[in-house]
């Protein structure tokens, strides 16, 4: 099974979570994302009970943010740095974190590649 997309926004006390259902709209909110997940699991596992269906995992949980919200989330990233190491001019970066222009799947991919291996890479790092 695919993991179960949902929408994260920032909000002024923390997160929210919607995914929309055909029938309705699940929604949940969060202090962190730790929290987040957890208060999504429980929101779908009540919508999946109420409707006779067996409860899912958080392996079934995906979270997705849109470029402009996950550098608002994640303010450190310098994107004019992020921009020069995946090779895309920060002029071009910051019209897609700015909503002035939409990346195509593929620049989304670059992006999301590039931060993941930086990730990688401060996760190996030792500070002596």
């Amino acid at each position: 099974m695919k993991p179960l997309k949902f929408n994260v926004e920032k909000t002024s006390t923390g997160y929210s979570a919607y995914r929309e259902e055909k029938d309705g709209i699940i929604a949940t909110t969060g202090d962190n994302l730790t929290e987040l997940r957890k208060n999504i699991l429980e929101a779908y596992n009540l919508y999946l009970s109420a409707n006779n269906k067996a409860n899912l995992t958080a392996d079934h949980i995906a979270l997705q943010f849109d470029i402009p919200s996950f550098f608002e989330f994640y303010p450190e990233i310098n994107t004019s740095a992020l921009g020069n190491r995946i090779g895309m001019h920060k002029s071009l970066l910051s019209e897609y974190i700015n909503g002035k222009r939409v990346p195509s799947n593929k620049q989304v991919h670059k992006i999301l590649q590039g931060v993941k291996e930086l990730g990688k890479e401060l996760t190996q790092l030792e500070i002596v």
